[in-house]
């Protein structure tokens, strides 16, 4: 039984040296810091969409859409002699809808004609043309216009500068915020990407009595990205 003791009082104590050496050599956690940095780059745009259409009305629908098709066929001819490729168009919305009436007078609905809407978006390469080309479908037809916006043709390398861009504000933000707490900073532990293009508002005006083409400003367009880094604080 004396035997029996000892050994167990052995491996207790066994045990209990090797927990301590454990928890002697086990590795601490660093501290850590989270931020996020943002990199804008402003350049000259190179390109435009540009989203019109044509909207016409006719007592049936084949009516509507014929009316429709030919005054959107003489547009897009005046598209292609000022230039623009056919690559550059393309239909994003073809609709044809009845005109309902008899709503407020408490008369049976009924069909009063029909709506037809077809709508087209172009992409312009040359911006020195793009008031003229404006100006060239509108007087052949288009009579919707939806949107106007411009940007790069090769945007990367506009977004490679603005991740740099990211990078280095990150990196800024944490070693003023580490500093100003006492200690420094350490290694990168991670790094998480965001951010993308955001093109501006486009500046679009037009004079009723204007006999010149649609003036137009393009302004700059804003290529952005962010970043959200985690270092290491070294003590």
């Amino acid at each position: 039984m004396r035997i029996l003791h000892a050994v167990l009082v052995a491996t207790l104590l066994s045990a209990t040296a090797l927990t301590a050496v454990q928890a002697q050599t086990a590795p601490t956690t660093a501290a850590q810091i989270t931020v996020t940095g943002e990199g804008v780059v402003d350049g000259i745009p190179d390109i435009a969409t540009l989203s019109l259409g044509v909207t016409t009305m006719g007592e049936t629908a084949a009516a509507a859409m014929a009316s429709n098709t030919e005054a959107l066929t003489a547009v897009m001819a005046r598209l292609k002699a000022a230039g623009i490729a056919d690559r550059d168009m393309q239909t994003t919305n073809l609709s044809i809808n009845p005109n309902w009436t008899g709503y407020d007078n408490g008369a049976r609905q009924r069909i009063d004609g029909y709506t037809a809407s077809n709508q087209l978006t172009v992409r312009i390469r040359e911006l020195e043309g793009l008031g003229a080309v404006l100006d060239a479908a509108i007087q052949d037809g288009a009579n919707t216009l939806n949107g106007l916006s411009f940007g790069l043709s090769e945007p990367r390398p506009a977004m490679d500068a603005a991740r740099k861009a990211a990078v280095e504000d990150a990196r800024a933000r944490a070693t003023l915020l580490v500093e100003a707490a006492g200690a420094s900073l350490g290694p990168i532990v991670s790094i998480t990407e965001g951010g993308g293009y955001m093109p501006p508002q486009p500046m679009f005006r037009q004079s009723a009595d204007s006999a010149g083409a649609v003036p137009v400003a393009a302004g700059e367009v804003a290529t952005t990205a962010s970043v959200t880094i985690v270092f290491e604080i070294a003590q």
